[in-house]
Order: structure tokens, then sequence, then C-alpha cells
């Protein structure tokens, strides 16, 4: 009978130590904070213009990477803001690639029809999902001068006030990564 009472007591301590500890939901959001401070992971994939472009070509770059495809109505929905971001920083040394699992054909293709300006590389869905720094599409990550990825967020937009805040922070830090 003590040994039941003694096992008892032990769960039930166990359980309320337990619920002390805060639960950390996992969400897009807890996705992308998690990637801070992460090395940019390795990937090699061709670009439109045939050239093959990997993670150790963008070494002591300021690198935004957009994950899109041409199915993707919000990808291509926040395409006229990260067209405005590249006019803005382009010239100010960040490197801007688009990632997409569509053939280099289709992704020329698109970009000639919409006029999306970022660097394209194509890998294949596998080959995305083997990267895990995209939570869905579109994703948009920044990655500092040393590999490292210093912010991740979904949507860019500066006018939909879903993804305001998260857009300028965007911004903020990249600013800031420019300035190291």
């Amino acid at each position: 009978m003590k040994i039941c009472f003694l096992i008892l007591l032990s769960v039930f301590s166990f359980t309320a130590w337990a619920q002390d500890v805060p639960v950390k939901w996992a969400t897009q959001e807890t996705f992308f904070e998690d990637l801070t401070g992460k090395d940019l992971p390795a990937f090699s994939g061709l670009t439109i213009n045939k050239k093959q472009l990997s993670n150790a070509d963008l070494k002591n770059q300021v690198v935004v990477i957009n994950f899109w495809f041409e199915k993707c109505p919000p990808c291509i929905a926040e395409m006229p803001e990260l067209n405005s971001l590249m006019a803005k920083y382009g010239k100010k040394a960040v490197r801007f690639i688009g990632i997409t699992h569509d053939s280099p054909a289709n992704a020329r293709r698109f970009q000639k029809r919409n006029g999306y300006k970022y660097e394209i590389v194509s890998l294949s869905k596998d080959e995305i999902t083997k990267l895990n720094i995209n939570h869905g599409f579109p994703s948009n990550v920044l990655v500092g001068k040393d590999g490292k990825i210093i912010y991740a967020t979904a949507n860019i937009s500066f006018s939909d006030p879903q993804f305001k805040a998260k857009s300028i922070l965007f911004e903020e830090k990249l600013k800031a990564a420019l300035e190291n």
C-alpha cells in the first residue's frame, strides 16, 4: 500500500512540476523564430540563365531569399513589394534571390510576364524541403554576411495590416545588416 501511495505521489508531483514549464506551440512564427542564428543550409541549383548557384556563392553578402512558385497567389501578390525592396537596396550590396520549385524555363517565362526582378534559382520540391528554412509559400529569409539567418517571415507587405509590422521589422534588420 505504501508503495502505491509513493508511486501516486511521485506521478502527481511530476505532473504538477511539468505544468509549470511554459508550452511553446509550433506555429509558422515559432518556426521562423527558431531559424534565427542558424547557418543558411547548403544548396545548389540552376538559375533561369542556366548557371549554377549555391550557398557558397553568397559568402560575405547580405542576402534576401524569397521562396515562391508561379501558381501561388500570395507569392505573386507580394512581388511588387519585393521588387521595391530590391530597387531600394539592390545597389547597396544586397543580393535578392527567389527560390522556386518551378522549372528554370517556366520561371523565366513567369519572370518576363510578371516583372519579378529577383535572381531566380530552381530547386526540386525535395531540395526545398531538405533546406528546412521555409514554412509554406511565400517565405522570406534574411541572411547576413556571415551566412547566418538574421530573420525570417512569411509575406512581405507594407500595406496589409496583417503583415506590415513584420515587413517593417524585416527591412529594419536588412538596414542593420548593411551597417555591420
